[in-house]
């Protein structure tokens, strides 16, 4: 069974598609785009102040299923120029400062409403497993 996510503190959905769906303990959320949640535009500023909008709007997501960044297992980030990588990855690293998420990173040839930007993320909600970093004792 799938838990619909919504949240007025991230933008409004532009298409038929959910902020963020739930199955299980797994939240899939929806790329997000430097979008202000109360305006419904693009933020102005460099693509440091869009890497950041789009991680506040991921973050508020998650906070409506009451997750945090710590819960998110997978990323990908979406570029419109592979030139911006250096200083979108430091805004990213802030908010994911201890056994970061596993994360792809492309460039696209154009995203929505001309943002530079989009992530989208997966999160488990409670894995009950001690969480932290796995390492290889097999030798």
């Amino acid at each position: 069974m799938k838990k619909i996510i919504s949240t007025s503190d991230a933008p409004a959905a532009l298409g038929p598609y959910s902020q963020a769906v739930r199955v299980g303990s797994t939240i899939y959320c929806a790329g997000q785009i430097p979008l202000d949640p109360k305006s419904g535009q693009i933020v102005s500023g460099g693509i440091d102040a869009q890497t950041k909008r789009v991680m506040d709007n991921i973050t508020a997501v998650l906070k409506a299923e009451g997750l945090k960044c710590d819960n998110v297992v997978k990323t990908t980030i979406f570029l419109a120029d592979l030139g911006d990588f250096q200083k979108v990855n430091e805004v990213y690293g802030s908010y994911f400062k201890q056994a970061p998420p596993a994360r792809s990173t492309v460039q696209v040839a154009a995203l929505p409403k001309g943002a530079r930007v989009e992530i989208e993320v997966i999160a488990v909600a409670d894995t009950h497993d001690g969480g932290g970093v796995a390492a290889d004792t097999s030798g």
